[in-house]
């Protein structure tokens, strides 16, 4: 080997060499930084108190798995400082033909909107909503009900609850069962009906459009059993507080008569309280912050579910224990007009409540896990297995309030609020029509959705 072929040799060894160092760091730094990313993500779903796939979360928005939990300056949207102080945004939101789900569309309002009464009629497309056919889909809106928006800010908005009727405006879309319950309370407005319903709901974490898991629960598996959850605080026990309390927040600011929040006996599960309503008011109130909170999972990326037993197994289901009284509760003798009064009376129509107390409660109302019996009636002193708990409040100042446990977490508060005025006050003037109205809605239902399909 000449010199200048050693020379060539040596030079190739060199920039081989160099390639090859260059390579190796670039690769190090490449493994370090996929280090990086994966504890960025890892963190991510720490923060959704969830078991993640994190090759699957898109550092991009990791705003809506992360931030939003706990910043509630994201719920400000576009902070304009322009003056629309001549504009209102009204959301009128309304119940679909499920009877379950809630819908909404926006108005813009040149003018500033102060009373329900200046709020218009409006339509939407009720084929859409399992109201009606494509041929004939034409539903209106009456508001009904109205409070302050607060989600939007800097311009005057209004959450817009709505009655939904057909073409003819005075025949009550499927759906609809709040024109008979403003009926009843008109009717028994003299015995001044109170109510506080006690929302139980599940928080899921969404892992795309069609799967989702408790928060708190690996996915697809199950944490420690209950027992450490209820009223709980801590990472280990607590999920999902950052939506619980902007909930009770927008609340209070949208003027909803919400009286507090809890964790419950299940992880990922949570409550809160509306009341004291009066009357119409009850349902009004209940179908409002149940759209709040819906709009709170929307913003964060949570999955809101009222089903009453979402897990099956050794795990509480969720209800809407309504709080109900009357002058003739509240005032002296009270609880001896309960006892001989009222529950002989709602025993007598157990089975028609049981009917509109909530779809899937038979899973729910098994004698165990804090609930009574589906099939008997029964009631007791500081019970929580019964069908009517009599508070120590009560019994002790011998007059107040009763709590029905019954009614599941995804009632209809229109029917449960309806119901329980017309057997207690009305001595069940309109239950016959109350559970032809329900039965029928059940049926339509399933007629729709064919039509739909054919």
């Amino acid at each position: 080997m000449n010199q200048n072929d050693l020379l060539y040799f040596l030079f190739n060894v060199f920039k081989y060499l160099l390639i090859y160092i260059l390579l190796g760091r670039y690769l190090i730094n490449k493994q370090y930084l996929l280090k990086i990313n994966k504890l960025i993500k890892n963190q991510i779903a720490k923060a959704l108190n969830k078991k993640t796939n994190i090759d699957k979360i898109d550092p991009i928005n990791k705003m809506s798995h992360n931030a939003q939990f706990t910043n509630l300056r994201n719920f400000n949207y576009y902070d304009f400082q322009t003056d629309m102080s001549n504009h209102t945004l009204a959301e009128y939101i309304w119940i679909d033909g499920t009877g379950k789900n809630l819908r909404s569309k926006t108005r813009v309002y040149e003018k500033k909107i102060e009373k329900l009464e200046d709020l218009d009629w409006w339509t939407y497309d009720g084929s859409s909503c399992s109201q009606a056919v494509t041929g004939d889909s034409e539903i209106w809106l009456k508001p009904v009900y109205m409070c302050k928006d607060p989600f939007r800010k800097n311009i005057h908005g209004l959450l817009v609850l709505c009655e939904t009727y057909q073409g003819d405006r005075t025949t009550p879309a499927r759906g609809n069962f709040r024109y008979l319950t403003k009926k009843i309370m008109d009717e028994a407005q003299h015995e001044e009906p109170w109510f506080g319903i006690e929302q139980e709901y599940f928080l899921f974490s969404r892992t795309g459009t069609t799967h989702a898991w408790p928060l708190g629960w690996p996915e697809g598996g199950f944490p420690n059993p209950q027992g450490r959850y209820y009223c709980s605080v801590g990472d280990f026990n607590c999920f999902g507080r950052a939506i619980t309390e902007a909930h009770i927040r927008c609340c209070l600011a949208a003027g909803i008569k919400i009286a507090g929040i809890n964790a419950e006996v299940a992880p990922g599960q949570w409550e809160y309280q509306i009341g004291i309503t009066k009357g119409i008011e009850c349902g009004d109130q209940m179908w409002m912050s149940r759209y709040i909170l819906l709009r709170l999972g929307e913003e964060m990326g949570a999955h809101v579910v009222f089903d009453p037993k979402p897990i099956k197994g050794d795990w509480n289901g969720s209800g809407a224990h309504t709080n109900y009284s009357t002058n003739k509760t509240r005032a002296d003798g009270g609880l001896d007009y309960i006892l001989n009064n009222h529950l002989p009376k709602l025993k007598e129509k157990h089975l028609e409540h049981i009917l509109v107390y909530g779809e899937g409660n038979k899973a729910r109302l098994t004698g165990s896990y804090e609930t009574s019996s589906i099939h008997t009636f029964s009631y007791g002193e500081g019970s929580r297995a019964s069908s009517v708990r009599i508070p120590v409040y009560t019994t002790g100042l011998k007059k107040g309030y009763y709590e029905d446990r019954r009614p599941a977490s995804n009632i209809d508060p229109y029917l449960v609020s309806g119901i329980l005025v017309d057997t207690t006050v009305l001595d069940s003037k309109y239950c016959d029509e109350i559970v032809a109205a329900y039965k029928k809605f059940r049926r339509s239902l399933v007629d729709v959705t064919e039509q739909d399909q054919e």
